[in-house]
């Protein structure tokens, strides 16, 4: 095989290790999302406390950590994203952290959506030349019916996948690298492209929306 013109980082996370979690262990991972939750900036808007059950996501390992992301509705309907991560050691997870997020825009209201997506950077890779990818975690759950496996690529190169768990998947990635985006696929279990996403929303479509 001839060297690749697209030396980038690809398939760098452990593929998830454990179900959804539930119990005790979605308790404590629940206090974490909640403690962060308290603290988000809200600029003044009342987002009103979480009311549903949180929904959780595929566990990823990366860099020494896990990740396990999360959405919840609020009150006033909103939406909080976010992941509570640890670190695996011989007692057992530790050295918690978590970030919380809200957002008005959601789902039922964006019919043209075909994949619900979420984000979040957590980390740089530095590749040829100096240039570097935000490693970007990424997570949610296909709106059309079908799938059985999702991917992350960067100009048509898969750098990650997650087969989809209770309907739900989560990605770790290279994101803006050399100019290029991600974008998330969907596939049918015989290989077939159900549904595709970008993480931005284009210009242009914001004007158009606008």
């Amino acid at each position: 095989m001839p060297p690749t013109d697209r030396f980038v980082i690809s398939f760098a996370a452990e593929p998830p290790q454990e179900p959804l979690p539930y119990g005790r262990w979605a308790d404590t991972l629940a206090g974490h999302f909640r403690a962060a939750a308290r603290e988000i900036d809200t600029e003044g808007e009342d987002i009103g406390e979480i009311d549903t059950e949180i929904s959780w996501f595929p566990d990823r390992t990366y860099g020494g950590r896990t990740y396990v992301p999360a959405v919840a509705r609020t009150a006033g309907s909103y939406e909080l994203f976010g992941f509570v991560s640890f670190s695996e050691g011989s007692q057992g997870p530790s050295e918690f952290e978590a970030r919380a997020d809200f957002t008005a825009e959601l789902a039922e209201e964006n019919p043209d959506w075909k994949i619900d997506l979420n984000d979040d950077v957590i980390g740089k890779w530095r590749g040829e030349q100096g240039k570097t990818a935000e490693m970007t975690l990424v997570w949610g759950a296909p709106l059309v019916p079908g799938g059985a496996i999702v991917t992350a690529e960067l100009a048509n190169l898969a750098v990650d996948q997650c087969e989809l768990l209770e309907d739900r998947f989560t990605l770790i990635a290279p994101d803006n690298y050399r100019g290029d985006f991600l974008e998330i696929k969907l596939w049918s279990g015989g290989g077939d492209e159900l549904a595709r996403e970008s993480l931005y929303v284009d210009d242009e479509e914001e004007d158009e929306d606008g």
